[in-house]
């Protein structure tokens, strides 16, 4: 850290209680956001509290430094980059701090999805709803004026924000709204003893008010046409006779005027019914003049989406094959609500029928009225324009024309013209947008390594604006200005600029708060700044070396089967959106992001660390540090991030890579030895199984096993098998390669089923056996390596690898499918085999690897499955582990249970179980891993369930934690209904911390 970084952190952390980091590992994570820049700060500080705020504006008054505020980094015009000090609201101010009947008070770090979430019970709902709401905090939907689908009946965030706690750029603190105009020009009037934020505050409303009323003329004149609009300072509303509305004013400034700290916010009723219709059109200028046709009946949301989305939609979801026909050129989406459902559904289907019969614009069209389809529509909307950066090729499409607005009857007319536009720019484009009130959302495919397209960026923006502006458009109609905007805003308006000039004088004279942003100097360009994975400006050459030569960057020793290119490649397709930051329950990324929101945590963090360092913005030593650890320690291999990234970012191999270097460099600690060994351990253990259990139960060996190895304490563990499963396989002779030529399956068994419950492979071979399917268990096999593997110790990996894939490979040669209980386990041979040793027989025993209940399943959709079942009464709640859905085969175990008669198996979706394999054993993360799973083990807790069930050895740990009902395998289930296990009756009403033992 150089020294000027040093001091500024050593200042911070004497002046806030929050965080500050000037570290080159945590700035790398704030100098980017959704946009194409990127922006390293000198430093970053989470505030805890106004306070925080307060010192930290008055110290970068003082130093001369910029600040720029920050929520969830989500931005596509680079709003909160910048080369100062980053205030991030998101990490610990986020709190809901009032509720009324018809309004809230927050922190701008609420996340705007959670705040509805709050507002659910009430009947209540924050309307305007951005397409990123799930991860968007409020601090920024005030900054942009953030609006949505649902700006018909909502509007903007303008409209809803009753008064604003701000803090102004020397650190003082006030409270501001709709500001009575008759105080500023009273006289005496207790002058002397009004407060130093009262006095602040007259003479603010005093200066403003005079600014706009001088120049009422030039605003109104300057005014473009459209129904929404969010470029420069919104002044035309803000002044009345009588009031100045400071927090309206404030609104869409994007933290250039004032930091945010405290909003109060109007809420609205929730409608009672709705419905969605989707109009499928087969060309783009049929669904534009559509638009006019549906605005009469007044829906509250219409939205378009061209054919590259449908197409997309269409490969990420078999549900949209067979909804979308493959002609469709473009598509709206339409809703209507009301207080009474039959009324909504005369609407909605009079304005489908309106365009598609008598205007004959539309040659199909789907209704939605429950609400699984209605939601089905607008994931549409909301979750497939991300998932355009899946497309293969160079080029990809980039966010900074995609703003924008112009008046809905003048639609139809300016496609044509941005077609024509595009056309003589040899470029495509996406197009979606929020038609029903003119707003458009278009994203150019350009190849940013290529210097050509790179010039092709301010051109082909300076001519789409000049499109927009000769309709009577805007440049910005949602997404604020930021660094992709600012140059073209005196494009827009004219002289009018200079009154934005002025005002920002009269709040900021300092200059600091997130400068170049709506403001700039007239050398400002939208390709500076620009990411470093883009072609620089042609007149920029790489630094030279000592010999004046072009620095060759270090090479990287990798220790997964890949190319630097490919891991780069990996690193750069993350396009920064921020959905790996949601906390909401539709999806399960990230589980520790989730108990400890920081960006460090974030899927995304780890993408922009490895993508700094491939491109050699940080020094690729960095790997081996301490610092680069403690984020890759964050990731705990769960995928579940992988699976819900739109564009499928391989994060959990990036971090697995991350942890390699660390371990190659500096070895195993001796914890994460202890636990990545858990299988020699628990081998050492077997020997003495009962000294073991009784050690393991011992209060004072607990507290040294936590004191010298790192062993959480508090931590319930299972109780050694007296006898292994591998030495029962011998005496039954399951060692011995079956003679059958039919089915048949080699058993490859976990640490778990081994040495703590056998029961679990006796269960497992029974069920098999019953089924017709010989089993047999290779004597030879070894543990997969899964926690070497996830800790970072991939050599050691690569070796029990190299030992168990020949073994594998030859019994699939012979015919033999390989089936596992443990979805760890499944995962391992089928994916992280093949990161360490990419050769024919590990493709081949991944190719032929199955989930045991998967297996079983699959029996059962062919008809092959014994269904001789007895009923057992029963009521289970089953959880799906992260490693089940890594493997995406949907959830066989919850499938095959509920085959048995009599049983009731509820679905119990929490989210991730915080167990993490052996991350939850640890005594640092122990806390942390019950946070993560305190709804899973919340849920049990409910007197309806008798005993939990789930395949995952690691789920079952944790979710015996806090109750002391058991945990079941599937396979258990099945075998206790077949009347082969009668046994595992009397388990359904034990306690859950004991296992089989003989």
């Amino acid at each position: 850290m150089d020294p000027a970084r040093q001091r500024i952190q050593d200042d911070l952390r004497g002046l806030v209680r929050g965080d500050v980091h000037c570290d080159d590992v945590f700035l790398q994570l704030y100098a980017s956001d959704a946009s194409i820049y990127q922006i390293k700060p000198l430093a970053v500080v989470r505030p805890r509290s106004t306070a925080d705020v307060a010192a930290c504006l008055h110290y970068a008054t003082q130093q001369k430094l910029p600040v720029h505020p920050r929520g969830a980094g989500t931005g596509l015009a680079g709003e909160s980059l910048g080369g100062g000090i980053v205030l991030d609201f998101s990490r610990y101010m986020r709190r809901i701090l009032r509720t009324g009947p018809d309004h809230v008070r927050v922190q701008p770090g609420v996340v705007l999805g959670r705040l509805n979430e709050h507002l659910l019970p009430f009947g209540r709902v924050f309307g305007p709803d951005p397409a990123m709401s799930q991860v968007t905090t409020m601090g920024s939907v005030i900054a942009i004026d953030a609006s949505g689908s649902h700006w018909l009946q909502y509007g903007s965030a303008r409209r809803h924000v009753e008064s604003l706690q701000i803090v102004l750029s020397d650190g003082m603190v006030m409270e501001v709204g709709r500001e009575p105009l008759d105080a500023i020009h009273s006289q005496g009037n207790g002058d002397d003893e009004m407060s130093a934020p009262e006095q602040r505050k007259r003479a603010l409303v005093g200066q403003v008010a005079d600014l706009l009323e001088r120049n009422a003329a030039l605003i109104e004149r300057r005014q473009p046409k459209t129904l929404v609009n969010q470029c420069g300072y919104q002044l035309s509303d803000v002044l009345s006779e009588t009031h100045l509305d400071l927090g309206r004013l404030l609104t869409g400034s994007e933290g250039t005027l004032a930091v945010v700290t405290e909003a109060t916010l109007a809420t609205q009723l929730l409608p009672k019914h709705s419905g969605v219709g989707l109009l499928f059109f087969d060309t783009l200028e049929s669904a534009m003049a559509a638009v006019q046709e549906i605005l009469p009946f007044e829906p509250c949301a219409c939205d378009l989406l061209d054919r590259r989305h449908l197409s997309l939609a269409r490969e990420a979801d078999v549900r949209y094959d067979l909804l979308i026909p493959s002609e469709t050129e473009a598509l709206l989406v339409v809703e209507h609500v009301g207080e009474e459902s039959a009324a909504v559904g005369r609407r909605l289907t009079e304005t489908l029928e309106h365009v598609r019969r008598k205007k004959r614009l539309a040659f199909d069209m789907h209704v939605a009225f429950d609400e699984e389809d209605r939601q089905l529509c607008w994931q549409l909307v909301r979750r497939v324009t991300p998932t355009l950066h899946r497309l293969k090729g160079s080029a990809r499409p980039v966010p900074f024309v995609e703003d924008l607005a112009v008046p809905p009857p003048a639609l139809a007319d300016f496609v044509l013209r941005l077609q024509n536009t595009l056309k003589r720019h040899q470029v495509t484009a996406s197009l979606y947008g929020h038609v029903g009130h003119g707003q458009l959302h278009m994203r150019p495919f350009l190849d940013l390594s290529d210097v050509a397209d790179v010039q092709k960026l301010e051109v082909l923006a300076a001519d789409v604006y000049a499109e927009t502006l000769a309709v009577g458009g805007t440049i910005s109609g949602e997404h604020g200005d930021g660094l992709s905007r600012t140059p073209f805003i005196r494009q827009q308006y004219a002289d009018l600029y200079y009154v934005f000039r002025d005002l920002k004088r009269i709040f900021d004279p300092a200059g600091i708060l997130n400068p170049g942003k709506i403001l700039a100097d007239e050398s400002a360009s939208i390709v500076q700044n620009l990411r470093p994975f883009a072609a620089p400006p042609p007149d920029t050459k790489p630094p030279p070396s000592a010999n004046g030569e072009p620095a060759a960057p270090k090479p990287i020793e990798l220790q997964l089967n890949w190319t630097a290119q490919q891991l780069t490649e990996t690193a750069r397709s993350c396009n920064g959106c921020g959905l790996c930051r949601s906390q909401l329950s539709d999806l399960r990324m990230c589980p520790i992001f989730r108990v400890a929101p920081g960006e460090e945590a974030s899927p995304r963090a780890k993408a922009n660390l490895f993508r700094a360092i491939g491109e050699g913005e940080l020094d690729r030593d960095l790997l081996s540090s301490e610092s680069f650890k403690e984020v890759a320690d964050l990731c705990v291999n769960c995928h579940q991030c992988r699976l819900e990234c739109p564009v499928g970012v391989d994060i959990p191999k990036l971090m697995i890579e991350a942890k390699a270097q660390f371990v190659a460099a500096n070895g195993l600690q001796p914890s994460d030895w202890l636990l990545s060994r858990i299988d020699l351990v628990s081998s050492w253990c077997s020997v003495v199984a009962p000294a073991a259990n009784w050690a393991i139960r011992n209060r004072q060996v607990r507290w040294l096993a936590e004191k010298f190895f790192g062993l959480a304490r508090g931590r319930k563990l299972p109780r050694l098998a007296a006898r292994t499963f591998l030495r029962r396989a011998t005496r039954k002779k399951l060692t011995r390669p079956t003679r059958r030529s039919d089915r048949k399956v080699l058993y490859f068994v976990d640490t778990y089923a081994n040495y703590f419950d056998p029961q679990l492979a006796e269960a497992l071979v029974v069920v098999f056996e019953h089924n017709g399917v010989a089993v047999y268990v290779h004597p030879e096999q070894e543990a997969s390596g899964m926690a070497m593997i996830s800790m970072g110790a991939v050599d050691a990996a690569r070796k029990l690898a190299a030992h168990n894939i020949p073994l594998l490979a030859e019994a699939v040669r012979q015919g033999y499918d390989i089936v596992a209980s443990e979805p760890s386990t499944v995962l391992c041979l089928t994916r992280e085999y093949l990161n360490v040793i990419d050769d024919e027989d590990s493709r081949l025993v991944a190719e032929h690897t199955h989930d045991a209940c998967s297996y079983l399943w699959k029996l059962h959709q062919q008809g092959r499955l014994q269904l001789d079942l007895k009923p057992v009464n029963a009521s289970l709640a089953y959880h799906t582990p992260c490693h089940v859905r890594a493997l995406s085969i949907g959830t066989p175990g919850e499938n095959l249970l509920r085959l048995i008669s009599g049983i009731q198996v509820i679905h119990v979706e929490k989210g991730c179980s915080g167990m993490a394999g052996t991350y939850g054993l640890k005594r640092e993360n122990f806390r942390m891993s019950l946070r993560a799973g305190w709804g899973l083990i919340s849920a049990l807790r409910d007197p309806m369930f008798q005993a939990g069930t789930t395949e995952c050895s690691a789920c079952k740990m944790q979710m015996e934690q806090g109750t002391a009902k058991p945990t079941l395998h599937p396979l258990k289930v099945l075998a206790l209904a077949y009347g082969l296990m009668p046994e595992v009756g009397a388990q359904l009403v034990g306690r859950g911390d004991e296992v089989y033992v003989t």
